[in-house]
């Protein structure tokens, strides 16, 4: 376990734009910004860069979520452009909050996806998921009002946040929570192994060892939430993720890392440019250059036509970005 002091978690952190304090009852949902040491919740945290990685982007998301609350969600693109897309997660997740507290029916948070976060979906959809878990309900409708699929990235925000805040039963007993029905505990599990790849500080051996404790069912999701994270948020270097992904494959789900990995290029790129440390992995991890990457998952949203909206058009979606990596490698 790394080092949880509060100094050398500020330390590494780094600084960001200042935020008027929230005001009035808003005040009593800000965040403490130390929320964002995850040292503090008994993560297996090493010294070094991939420590500040995983501190960075929450504090990120910290910092976005206060802003929506000071009423200041323009400070979001003050934030360095590697870390917006975790601002505009936080921004989702406050917003997310508001909307059920006020029963606005989802007003604030379509607002942030048509304006300031709209080239950030990917990222607002998950926290909005993030924000339902806050307040310990089922993320169903919130986030409907704009892509009936990316919608589902909520579920998968919902189980990143449940098993951040909960990670003695979501990672040590494995346990799922009661509030989801069958049909959203695949894409919990997504969400559960982007926080597996936090837990365990990007480490390829300890991911791999958590990854085999649950049951095979699960494990395919897991790695999906893992390649994902691996690309997106990085922590990573070049050999750790070599072997990543031979552990992937010996465990079967090779092209689960590739497709969560492909997913996260697709949506790194459509928030602008793409951070070297998502450019270093892609080629690693689906054995195929960045955009093209992106690609398969395009050309698969665009096969299942205009009507797609349900969970089994958004497992479709994964599965056939898994066949394009799958041709890509029999080719």
């Amino acid at each position: 376990m790394g080092d949880t002091g509060t100094t050398s978690f500020l330390d590494q952190a780094g600084t960001q734009p200042t935020l008027t304090p929230a005001k009035g009852l808003r005040r009593f949902l800000a965040k403490d910004p130390l929320e964002s040491d995850l040292g503090r919740r008994r993560f297996r945290l090493k010294t070094g860069a991939s420590r500040a990685v995983f501190i960075n982007a929450e504090k990120s998301y910290v910092f976005g979520y206060n802003a929506v609350l000071s009423k200041q969600v323009e400070k979001v693109e003050e934030i360095p452009a590697e870390q917006r897309p975790f601002g505009y997660e936080g921004a989702a997740a406050a917003c997310t909050v508001l909307d059920l507290l006020t029963l606005t029916r989802g007003r604030r948070l379509h607002e942030l996806l048509a304006g300031p976060a709209q080239h950030h979906r990917h990222a607002a959809y998950m926290g909005a998921g993030r924000g339902y878990a806050l307040l310990r309900l089922r993320p169903v409708r919130g986030a409907r009002q704009a892509h009936p699929l990316l919608r589902w990235l909520a579920v998968d925000g919902f189980g990143f946040q449940w098993s951040l805040t909960r990670a003695d039963r979501m990672v040590g007993e494995r346990t799922m929570p009661d509030l989801l029905t069958r049909a959203h505990c695949a894409v919990f599990d997504q969400g559960l192994g982007r926080l597996l790849w936090y837990h365990d500080c990007a480490t390829p051996d300890d991911v791999a060892a958590r990854i085999a404790g649950y049951p095979a069912g699960r494990r395919g999701d897991l790695w999906s939430g893992v390649g994902f994270a691996a690309a997106y948020t990085g922590g990573a270097e070049a050999d750790e993720l070599w072997w990543l992904a031979d552990h992937a494959g010996a465990d079967g789900f090779r092209g689960h890392l590739a497709q969560g990995c492909a997913f996260a290029v697709a949506a790194r790129l459509r928030s602008g440019a793409l951070p070297d440390h998502a450019a270093h992995a892609v080629p690693i991890l689906t054995g195929a250059e960045p955009d093209e990457a992106a690609a398969w998952t395009d050309r698969a949203l665009i096969a299942l036509g205009h009507e797609a909206h349900t969970h089994d058009d958004f497992r479709s979606w994964q599965a056939q970005t898994r066949h394009s990596w799958a041709r890509r490698h029999r080719a």
